[in-house]
């Protein structure tokens, strides 16, 4: 028979048997001794990010210097700056954290990456374009030149008065369309309108030139071209992005503007004009801007309506104009002798092209600052 395990200071023990316990009585809870769990962990230096990317970069610049070219070297040195932050981050901060710093790095990578090809872009044409922006460049024309000089003049204006022509066409379509499917629209034609808006701004621009060839042979017979039928072509391509753009702004209207205008019997047409439009002048402006940036630079719908030619025509109905980007394509393609002068000519031509761009996306910026809704406080 075993005997119960006795205590030198306090005797036999009694054994603890809970089946024999009265059910009121409970032993109570059990004493659980867990380990010492560290609740913070190590971090990284403070500038370890800029530092390892810095790294990378080097990297990137040797590679390049290397030969093996721009983009595989930003590739590379994006890669590297990944793996090294993620193992770096893994080793001392734990797995939650360089997971973090794994996305953010994937991200930014990404983006700078997407930016390779836009340095070199801009590089190339401004390295390029500079050597004809001259007083000469801007102040002739093609007229009897042969080779080396002449200048643009003439395509600057032919720009300039198709894309204002297109932009006076397209603006007022387009903010009336907007305005009703927003404020007016409702069941099958709505529907239908907001379709065939969706459909037109996937249309090629070739397209868009073809239509507008199309129909003004119908009007004035074969082999026509003017400035208008370029105007027309290009505000197929507008008036899409218009809509697009003045229909988003008009439904950041808050509608409790629209009922406070209604409650004091201003009719509708009357609170469209002077409360809702107001609102959102300056989302439309920018949008309006942006697309004429969009368009300004096409070429396809322009050499088919337009065409191009050596001289100054500053009337959109009759005859030939020359646009900048027809000029560009037409020195590039079919150049003379020296072929040098004809390239020199097309650089600069592309490269005073993205300044317009660049100068109305900055307008529509400056138009989106100047004319937004005034908040107190």
């Amino acid at each position: 028979m075993s005997t119960p395990p006795t205590n030198p200071a306090t005797g036999p023990a009694e054994s603890l048997d809970t089946d024999r316990l009265p059910a009121h009585e409970d032993p109570g809870p059990q004493t659980v001794t867990l380990a010492a769990v560290p609740l913070t962990r190590g971090s990284l230096p403070r500038h370890a990010a800029r530092l390892v990317l810095l790294g990378a970069v080097g990297l990137g610049a040797a590679l390049f210097a290397a030969g093996l070219g721009a983009t595989w070297g930003a590739v590379l040195a994006a890669v590297a700056y990944t793996v090294v932050i993620y193992l770096w981050s893994r080793s001392v901060e734990g797995t939650r954290r360089a997971f973090d710093r794994f996305v953010t790095a994937v991200v930014s990578s990404a983006f700078l990456v997407a930016l390779v090809p836009l340095a070199s872009v801009v590089w190339t044409v401004v390295d390029r374009g500079l050597a004809r922006f001259d007083t000469e460049f801007f102040s002739y024309s093609m007229r009897g030149v042969v080779g080396e000089g002449g200048g643009v003049n003439h395509a600057i204006f032919g720009t300039l008065i198709i894309t204002a022509l297109a932009a006076l066409i397209s603006v007022p379509v387009g903010m009336l369309t907007a305005i009703y499917l927003v404020e007016y629209g409702r069941g099958a034609l709505a529907r239908a309108i907001t379709f065939f808006v969706d459909v037109m701004t996937g249309i090629p621009s070739i397209v868009a030139g073809l239509f507008a060839y199309a129909l003004f042979e119908l009007f004035y017979g074969p082999g026509v071209r003017m400035g208008f039928m370029g105007s027309v072509a290009l505000s197929i391509l507008m008036i899409p992005i218009v809509v697009r753009s003045t229909e988003e702004m008009l439904k950041l209207v808050p509608n409790e503007l629209r009922e406070a205008s209604y409650a004091l019997a201003v009719p509708k047409w009357r609170t469209i004009v002077k409360v809702v439009l107001p609102t959102a002048i300056a989302g439309i402006a920018t949008g309006v801007t942006l697309a004429i940036a969009r368009v300004i630079g096409e070429t396809a719908p322009l050499l088919i309506t337009v065409g191009i030619t050596t001289s100054d025509n500053f009337d959109p109905f009759d005859g030939r104009m020359a646009t900048l980007s027809v000029f560009s394509f037409s020195q590039y393609a079919t150049p003379g002798i020296p072929r040098e002068a004809y390239f020199d000519r097309a650089w600069s031509a592309a490269l005073l092209l993205i300044l317009i761009v660049m100068v109305l996306n900055l307008g529509a910026r400056l138009i989106s600052r100047l004319f937004a809704p005034k908040t107190r406080g």
